[in-house]
């Protein structure tokens, strides 16, 4: 059953890294639709996860600029 896991990151199973890097993405795409820096959400999602999720949720749209 070991050929169906690879490890990475101290043991985690690939599809919690990829769980992980898809929620990331997800974040991305959150932000950008509340006017939000999709790349820096996406980098602070790789880093808190679910906690960055609450975070974009909780946080208020960004007021786009007039000119």
């Amino acid at each position: 059953m070991g050929h169906f896991f690879s490890n990475f990151a101290d043991g985690a199973p690939w599809f919690a890294v990829v769980g992980w890097g898809t929620l990331a993405l997800i974040n991305a795409a959150l932000a950008q639709g509340k006017n939000r820096s999709g790349l820096l959400w996406f980098l602070v999602s790789i880093l808190l996860g679910p906690f960055a999720t609450l975070l974009l949720v909780l946080l208020p749209k960004v007021r786009s600029k007039m000119f």
